[in-house]
């Protein structure tokens, strides 16, 4: 464990040299929380008080903390190189593009550092999808156009947050990239009445997860992959937060009968170390020429390598099955709750399928009470929008730590915190 002078009090290091974006529900600074190890689903604290994790990092902490093997794996792979650029070849990158196209209806991957930085390579690669269909540029052919939905969310870099439907974080940076926009996620005249042949790609979460946690119906993911073939549009699913086991799929558009042009993964892929990946069709890959995109530190050797072990654990059918069972535990201990306190609980939501550890809670009340409520009983848990509680733990968890939740949020409805 790292020991720190007296005189290191983090709270004031961060007022004074850092730049606040975050902090704003009082979770880090304000509350004086400071992590400084963890194993599976719980985090302890300086004071070694421990905490129960059903937020991961925000779903990254796919294996949980402290995990033995990827530790291994990044202690080994640490001694040998770290970064060579993508001008050379390092063993890593390979392996695990190999992977993901082996255990995939992909043909190839590009790599990046973060779930943005991701979608922001798939936004320009659909771009010289459509130059290479227009055979010029996009703005010649006037095929520029793209359709996100209502409450979705896909980063904060230029493309990505254009793509992004959050008024609070996008109204500071207007005007974005035109071309974009926005339909009613599960409603196909709407996404009728916007796209075209002007469309170059439709962006969505199979399941969103900022906006609450909500299911794309089967329905609707079938329409919409006929309605972009019918326009020759690449459907683009943006799995930075929903993909990689946590639905209980490997994937979440294998929850449906689609197969999409374009994917973007990151943040358990490495658990938690920097990494994001574009896969796509040999399609789309082929109108890329080099040159048009890259990065400096996408395909790291050494993040790459424990994102080999990570994957490697989390594609095994035996885990997969267990994410299912631990879902459907966590969504049916929620779902009781909701018959019991059906004045504050509206609605419980899930992926579709057998289970994943994806759960939104939804109140009839502002949930900000509840979050500090459970903070009290060093239980960590999210929010994803006013009303809404997110779950997303390690894919780890146990029904032990599970029961603790439940039994939390019972106290919580009989207390009137929410």
């Amino acid at each position: 464990m790292t020991q720190h002078p007296p005189s290191f009090h983090p709270d004031t290091y961060e007022e004074k040299y850092l730049a606040r974006t975050y902090n704003e529900n009082g979770l880090r600074g304000e509350a004086g929380l400071w992590f400084t190890h963890g194993r599976g689903s719980k985090l302890y604290d300086k004071d070694g008080r421990e905490f129960l994790d059903f937020y991961a990092g925000i779903a990254v902490s796919g294996l949980g903390h402290g995990d033995a093997d990827l530790y291994q794996s990044l202690v080994e792979n640490g001694k040998n190189v770290t970064h060579v650029s993508n001008l050379f070849h390092s063993r890593a990158p390979l392996e695990l593009a190999k992977t993901l196209v082996d255990h995939s209806c992909f043909d190839k991957v590009f790599f990046a550092n973060s779930g943005t930085e991701a979608n922001e390579g798939a936004y320009k690669f659909a771009r010289l999808y459509a130059n290479h269909v227009t055979k010029g540029t996009s703005l010649e052919g006037k095929k520029m156009e793209f359709i996100s939905f209502k409450h979705g969310f896909h980063g904060r870099t230029a493309a990505a947050l254009t793509l992004t439907h959050k008024p609070k974080i996008r109204d500071a940076f207007m005007p974005l990239v035109p071309g974009v926009h926005y339909a009613e996620f599960n409603d196909i005249e709407s996404v009728k009445h916007l796209i075209s042949d002007k469309t170059a790609g439709v962006f969505i979460e199979p399941v969103q997860g900022e906006g609450g946690v909500h299911p794309a119906d089967p329905k609707f993911m079938t329409d919409l992959r006929a309605l972009c073939d019918k326009h020759d549009a690449m459907l683009i699913t943006d799995e930075v937060q929903c993909g990689l086991g946590r639905t209980g799929k490997l994937f979440a558009h294998e929850l449906y009968d689609v197969t999409p042009d374009i994917m973007t993964l990151a943040k358990p892929l490495a658990g938690g170390l920097p990494i994001g990946a574009v896969l796509m069709s040999n399609k789309v890959a082929s109108a890329i020429t080099p040159g048009q995109h890259g990065t400096t530190f996408g395909g790291n050797p050494l993040v790459c390598a424990v994102a080999n072990t990570v994957l490697n654990k989390i594609m095994d059918e035996n885990f997969l099955a267990n994410v299912q069972k631990r879902g459907s535990y966590l969504a049916n201990g929620l779902e009781k709750l909701q018959q019991k306190y059906p004045d504050k609980v509206v609605d419980v939501r899930k992926p579709i399928g057998k289970g994943g550890l994806f759960v939104a809670l939804e109140c009839a009340k502002p949930v900000g009470p509840l979050i500090e409520y459970a903070l009290t009983k060093q239980l960590l848990i999210i929010s994803a929008g006013e009303n809404t509680i997110r779950l997303c733990p390690p894919l780890v968890v146990d029904e032990k730590d599970i029961d603790k939740l439940l039994d939390v949020f019972e106290k919580a409805f009989e207390e009137n915190v929410v």
